[in-house]
């Protein structure tokens, strides 16, 4: 199978009214990723040398989306056969094998990928093969008409089905592998008589028997290959990919403690020994290494995760976190775009932003990095074993030297030197029975109904 040449063509030009979006219908998220991301990893894990999405006019974030992928423009929507015709100039005769599949199709595997790619290359070499399912409620899907031998006879919408053939559970997934050489003849010889008057990719099936070649099919799950139209199917199938990657991530060796309630991204990457308690949240970009534990109620993104640190409960990380071994984030902490070395600890209510924190620094309750003067972003330095006293705020380009500690209370807008103490607090009054004075003017005032 390596050495054939294998392209594909996906097609996302449609709008998906049933979603009631502005954004094109294939850019609409699961685990993190724009649906038709997900089909585009799985054709490259699959080994297809060359893949053109097919898109409508004006879908400017498609195009960007699907980069570096090209893509062709479907000017005129007049069916799936002229979807998939536009791909023709882009893609030429000049593949073993081409692959047609839909855009809203995200769940789809690479094992029916490759299965569809092992029956075209079948030793009767068929020039058509229809990826297929047992429908538990065929309603409105195309239906297989197969002879008893399994060879395809031709795709049966469900409007122009017969009565009989409306009973048959075999039924399409719209999906196909054609023969690369002859795809293309055979797609433009498509006609569009029918009440739509569109050009319907199902028909290659009878058009490949008039050039003497043989149809098949192969079977996949239902639930994998179901498309996507609905903000509800959308629901359903993240739910479908969510409860995949929770079993890979404990089939790996995590600990997920209540498993329903952690979410992952299709890119999620997680050690061994790893614990995730519940009511977990995990963005796009984050690595867990072995033996972190992520404590309840955590929102992660964008973060790297070193081994056997600890984070949370109620911790939000967000992108460029990286956090070295044994780095502990408590509650209510917010990391973004901030180094931790090792052992460095941030335990309460504090936030660290666009810093570079040293190895065993801890930084204190109520700790902030100022980070941004309201028109750039600068960075704060806090060196190795540095310790940061309770409500400090440390206004940014700053550096906190190795060993040293800022007092608790804190403002501190210059370098504090290495084994220094900073400390900016204001000097301490008081004022002999000020309280009692007060207290007494007060109530006094409060007896004749004044205030003051």
């Amino acid at each position: 199978m390596s050495q054939r040449r294998i392209a594909a063509i996906v097609l996302a030009a449609g709008h998906g009214t049933r979603m009631k979006s502005d954004q094109p219908k294939v850019l609409h998220q699961l685990a993190g990723q724009p649906m038709v991301s997900h089909i585009l990893g799985t054709l490259l894990d699959a080994g297809v040398e060359r893949i053109r999405v097919v898109v409508g006019p004006g879908m400017k974030n498609l195009v960007t989306a699907v980069a570096p992928h090209e893509t062709a423009v479907q000017i005129d929507r007049l069916g799936t056969a002229h979807a998939a015709l536009a791909a023709k100039d882009a893609i030429g005769p000049d593949y073993d094998d081409l692959l047609i599949l839909n855009g809203d199709n995200p769940l789809i595997p690479k094992a029916q990928i490759t299965a569809l790619l092992k029956a075209r290359q079948a030793q009767n070499d068929p020039a058509v093969v229809v990826l297929g399912f047992q429908a538990q409620d065929a309603g409105p899907y195309g239906r297989l008409i197969t002879h008893q031998n399994g060879v395809l006879e031709r795709i049966v919408e469900a409007k122009d089905a017969s009565e009989d053939e409306l009973k048959i559970d075999l039924c399409s997934s719209g999906m196909m592998a054609l023969d690369g050489k002859i795809a293309f003849q055979m797609l433009s010889e498509i006609g569009n008589d029918n009440a739509a008057g569109e050009y319907y990719l199902p028909d290659v099936v009878g058009i490949a028997q008039t050039h003497d070649r043989t149809c098949a099919y192969v079977l996949g799950d239902e639930g994998d290959l179901l498309g996507i139209n609905s903000r509800a199917e959308l629901a359903s199938a993240e739910a479908r990919l969510q409860t995949k990657y929770r079993s890979q991530a404990m089939d790996g060796g995590a600990t997920l403690v209540d498993p329903e309630t952690v979410y992952f991204s299709a890119d999620t990457k997680i050690g061994r020994d790893v614990i995730i308690e519940p009511n977990v949240f995990i963005g796009s970009g984050v690595t867990i290494s072995d033996g972190a534990h992520i404590k309840a109620f955590c929102h992660l993104e964008g973060a790297n995760i070193g081994p056997g640190a600890v984070i949370g409960p109620f911790a939000r990380l967000r992108p460029g976190s990286q956090l070295a071994e044994n780095v502990k984030i408590g509650n209510f902490v917010e990391i973004k775009n901030a180094d931790l070395a090792k052992g460095a600890k941030v335990n309460h209510l504090s936030y660290v932003g666009d810093a570079d924190v040293g190895s065993a620094a801890n930084i204190g309750a109520g700790t902030i990095t100022c980070n941004y003067d309201g028109v750039f972003k600068w960075r704060t330095t806090i060196g190795a074993g540095a310790f940061i006293g309770s409500n400090s705020a440390l206004v940014a380009p700053v550096t906190i030297g190795d060993g040293a500690t800022v007092a608790a209370g804190s403002t501190i807008g210059k370098d504090v030197s290495a084994e220094a103490l900073g400390v900016t607090r204001a000097p301490q009054k008081e004022l002999p029975e000020w309280s009692k004075r007060t207290r007494e003017r007060k109530l006094a005032l409060k007896a004749k109904g004044e205030k003051g």
